[in-house]
């Protein structure tokens, strides 16, 4: 029987983060950055229910991440999903006033596998200046889908995981020379290019270009700067990265840019045969 994984964008920028991938056996969030009031809007509109979220899954402690999590887990009691450090990094952010309820955390630990409904996800490390940082490893079905966002720069762990990816949502943040000719301060500009800030769409393509198996089908760049990138910069110089590598089918994978501030999706994917 084929198996279906959904996937759907709710925001994905400086404004705030949260994805929902969702399967008919329930679904789990990936952050949840955006204000309560507009991700039940969202829920709405989309015909999300709170009682079919299995779970909130959490990348890192920044605000634009995390700043409904322990909300969102005390209303739903929902469980919450992040690493030790992870969890302090929330319990040590002021500007976090809710935090995660004991009850509903779970930990997890890097290179450590869990289930949650029909979904095998495995948290990998990633590079980013929070007190840690993860990227998520799904696999449902026989296929997977990796999601990798404020990434410093791309690691060995990093690299096999895009490799082994059937559908990526990879951060594309911004265009270098926008970023060096832009107004940000100079200190900004060091931090957002630094190994532990995020990644440029040259990174992203050319990591793409050069790790990724032909499987791949679908890529979705997220974490897109409102100051330093557009959507179309950002497509089209990862599209030229893979169009260079000369391995890939025409017009494959298909590279998407996740909206900021709006909803993009939602994307129902292929995931094989059921296992």
């Amino acid at each position: 029987m084929k198996k279906e994984l959904n996937f759907l964008s709710f925001g994905s920028g400086s404004s705030g983060n949260c994805y929902y991938f969702y399967t008919a056996q329930g679904g789990l969030l990936i952050d949840a950055g955006l204000g309560v009031r507009m991700l039940k809007k969202y829920f709405n509109q989309y015909g999300v229910s709170l009682s079919k979220i299995n779970a909130i899954l959490v990348t890192h402690d920044h605000v634009d991440h995390a700043r409904q999590v322990g909300a969102l887990s005390k209303d739903a009691f929902l469980p919450v999903y992040a690493t030790a450090a992870v969890n302090r990094g929330i319990m040590a952010n002021h500007c976090l006033r809710k935090k995660i309820p004991a009850a509903n955390w779970r930990e997890i630990t890097v290179g450590e596998g869990f289930d949650i409904g029909d979904m095998h996800i495995t948290p990998f490390a990633v590079p980013h200046d929070s007190y840690d940082c993860v990227g998520f490893r799904i696999a449902c079905g026989s296929r997977v889908l990796v999601l990798a966002t404020d990434v410093g720069h791309i690691t060995p762990q990093i690299a096999q995981q895009i490799a082994d990816a059937d559908y990526l949502v990879l951060e594309s943040n911004y265009d270098k020379e926008m970023l060096l000719n832009g107004r940000y301060p100079a200190h900004l500009k060091t931090r957002i290019m630094s190994p532990v800030g995020h990644l440029s769409n040259d990174e992203c393509g050319q990591i793409i270009a050069q790790v990724a198996s032909e499987k791949l089908q679908q890529v979705w760049l997220c974490h897109l700067s409102e100051e330093n990138n557009t959507p179309y910069m950002a497509i089209e110089t990862v599209q030229n990265h893979i169009k260079g590598a000369g391995r890939f089918q025409e017009g494959k994978p298909e590279v998407q840019a996740l909206n900021r501030r709006l909803p993009t999706g939602a994307f129902c994917l292929d995931m094989g045969e059921e296992e």
